[in-house]
């Protein structure tokens, strides 16, 4: 645990506080060793044999509060022991649980039908915090305990992120059925087959590489696509061939824009992690380069121990980590994370990017079911509290999410949204 200690506690500080600083923070109980430190955070028994892992080590609401800040265990109390600041508050134990993905491992049976965790079952929710990136504020109280500048505003990354889900309505041969059962015709169906892919309803690239261009080419954003490269399920439909005519010019479409192509991990795949490296190995054979970005289809990361094999199949960044029903922060921080398993206590290499908001979360019924102005509103007090912390900005739109006629305002939402960046 000293490795995954001493990296919460540098995490907290903030990359950008020198490495003669970070030793200044001790955790311990014992007054014999503070005088050792600046400030010393008082273990909670968070960490505790019998303790750790059990529903007993799960907190107990109301949280309390430091700063305004709520934090997860120990006492509100703040104290000078000689020349050390103590902080009762565990902050130590309140990050590691959200960053971790604590919780999800010790309610097992908290699942939704697609076996994700629930995120109006999580603590940030249930506490009502979820909109807060608390852990990125316990940086900002040490840094002040500690008399560390203070953290400059601002967005430090924005990531346009798009899974593609479904390329096409039409191109397929069960689209060319699908065509003729919407009334569209044999003639069209057969243009829809067999004509230009750009006239495809859901053929929408053209409009999202043109949004993204206006942040990508000022250096403000990056532009990832997701592709699917497996699963069999129900849920992995529709399923289209990587190395159709259609999906490589797709490919190299991306490419001249500038965007970067990751794994969509498919829904059966979220099951069977086992599947992850072959996937992984498809969609390289057929993009021609390197994949090392990754996120789940349907946002079904389901365990967090499956992680062991997106590093296993050599997949260095993850982009899975927010929650499908509600917007917010999943991990507790805007910044990007190593992953710890929290059933091995292992700190690994690999990069968690917390999602910050999903476009159909937004405007679907069965999640948080918002109008344009609510869900602009909401999308507006996310990327502030993501400015005012100094994290990354994450956006998932859906290609389909931009088809025209389809009565959804979330093609609207993210041309707006794109504007409210452009003047940050």
């Amino acid at each position: 645990m000293t490795t995954i200690l001493s990296y919460v506690i540098r995490f907290l500080l903030g990359d950008e506080v020198a490495s003669e600083d970070v030793p200044a923070v001790g955790y311990t109980g014992d007054p014999l060793l503070f005088s050792r430190y600046a400030l010393v955070i008082i273990p909670s028994g968070f960490f505790d044999e019998g303790v750790y892992g059990t529903p007993a080590s799960l907190p107990c609401l109301p949280l309390k509060e430091i700063d305004g800040w709520p934090f997860l265990f120990g006492e509100a109390v703040e104290e000078r022991i000689g020349s050390t600041w103590v902080i009762h508050a565990d902050l130590i134990a309140s990050a590691y649980f959200l960053i971790s993905r604590y919780e999800e491992m010790v309610c097992r049976g908290l699942r939704d039908a697609h076996g994700r965790f629930p995120g109006k079952e999580s603590l940030p929710f249930r506490a009502g915090f979820i909109h807060r990136p608390v852990v990125d504020g316990y940086r900002q109280l040490l840094r002040r305990r500690l008399r560390l500048p203070e953290l400059e505003p601002g967005i430090r990354q924005v990531f346009l992120t798009h899974d593609v889900d479904a390329p096409f309505l039409y191109r397929s041969w069960k689209g060319l059925i699908r065509s003729v059962l919407d009334g569209r015709g044999l003639a069209r169906s057969l243009r829809g087959k067999f004509g230009r892919m750009e006239a495809d309803p859901y053929y929408t690239f053209p409009r999202l590489f043109e949004a993204d261009r206006r942040l990508t080419e000022q250096g403000l954003a990056r532009s990832l696509f997701f592709l699917k490269a497996g699963g069999r399920t129900p849920a992995d439909k529709p399923h289209y061939n990587l190395r159709s005519n259609d999906m490589q010019r797709l490919i190299r479409s991306i490419r001249e824009q500038g965007g970067t192509i990751g794994l969509h991990t498919s829904y059966e795949a979220g099951s069977h992690p086992s599947q992850i490296a072959g996937e992984k190995a498809r969609l390289e054979q057929s993009a021609g380069s390197t994949i090392s970005y990754n996120r789940h289809h349907f946002l079904a990361s389901r365990e967090p121990e499956d992680m062991d094999y997106l590093e296993k199949a050599g997949l260095t960044d993850d982009f899975t980590l927010g929650y499908a029903d509600v917007a917010g922060f999943r991990l507790g921080t805007s910044r990007p994370v190593c992953w710890i398993n929290p059933i091995s206590r292992r700190l690994t290499s690999l990069c968690l990017h917390p999602l910050t908001v999903m476009d159909c979360t937004l405007e679907e019924k069965k999640y948080m079911g918002l109008s344009f102005e609510e869900a602009s509103a909401s999308c507006l007090r996310l990327m502030e509290e993501v400015r005012k912390a100094g994290g990354e900005l994450s956006l998932l739109w859906h290609n389909t999410s931009l088809r025209e006629g389809s009565g959804s305002y979330l093609g609207r939402l993210y041309t707006f949204l794109i504007t409210q960046l452009t003047d940050l």
